[in-house]
């Protein structure tokens, strides 16, 4: 579902779903709450609520921070890997440029074979959640094959060849990272803590006692905001490859790689 959300709904739409939607149970659930018990007006719990709210909202407050700033480091690292696999590649056709013609085709070609199976193939399982490594193993054992069947002969083919073999083991390394990178979210205890801890919060506020109605409405519906940005800030980050916010596949269309598009 929180897939299908992210990548079916725009953000604008979902930000005003969640936070919007937030408001509007946390303005219903007060005013149900004055109907059925209209002595919370007085305040006289609004001690032992502040009191509750004001640790309840410290300690989720702390752990919501943390979590999202994990999310926005994880979405970072996530487009940095994308970026060094890519450039990678991209130093693989660069350092084929000084091998004979022959091999030279082999080696782009099989790089093209790689990157068509990255962007076309991989990257639409991985917006779904499933980057499954198969999809791409052939292109990889291509690029491995292309340069294991040719022997360099002067020292700067002997150079080149090394440099290129080194980078694709990057290459290799960084795949298997951004295939791990799209299967990662939040594990499923933090989830429960950080939505429950939400609802705890939400109607921890609706008992503390005002008497004017529109002021009530002001402070629940102000608290219910700030929690249901708080959560579409964990939705739309917990998934790096997926919705609006997601990793671009765009580094391996630029620069040398430009060339197989």
């Amino acid at each position: 579902m929180e897939l299908w959300l992210l990548n079916h709904v725009p953000t604008a739409v979902l930000a005003l779903l969640v936070v919007g939607g937030t408001v509007l149970l946390a303005v219903a659930g007060s005013v149900l709450a004055m109907r059925w018990y209209p002595a919370m007006a007085d305040g006289e719990n609004n001690e032992m609520v502040g009191v509750v709210l004001g640790m309840f909202g410290a300690i989720y407050g702390i752990i919501l921070a943390f979590v999202i700033v994990n999310l926005w480091t994880d979405l970072q690292d996530a487009g940095r890997v994308v970026s060094s696999e890519a450039s990678a590649v991209s130093q693989i056709v660069r350092d084929a440029e000084c091998f004979p013609p022959g091999p030279r085709d082999a080696v782009q070609a099989a790089v093209g074979g790689y990157v068509h199976a990255v962007v076309q193939d991989q990257w639409p399982l991985m917006r779904a959640g499933d980057g499954d490594s198969a999809v791409t193993t052939r292109s990889v054992d291509a690029m491995y094959q292309a340069l294991a069947g040719y022997e360099p002969q002067s020292n700067a083919e002997q150079a080149f060849y090394a440099k290129a073999l080194d980078s694709l083991n990057d290459v290799a390394a960084y795949r298997r990272t951004r295939i791990a990178d799209s299967r990662d979210q939040l594990p499923a205890l933090l989830q429960v803590l950080i939505f429950g801890g939400a609802a705890v919060i939400m109607l921890v506020t609706l008992l503390y006692g005002v008497r004017s109605r529109r002021a009530r409405l002001l402070f629940v519906g102000s608290v219910a905001a700030l929690v249901g940005f708080s959560l579409l800030l964990v939705l739309v980050l917990d998934r790096p490859f997926s919705g609006d916010l997601d990793v671009s596949p765009q580094p391996f269309k630029d620069s040398a790689l430009a060339r197989f598009w």
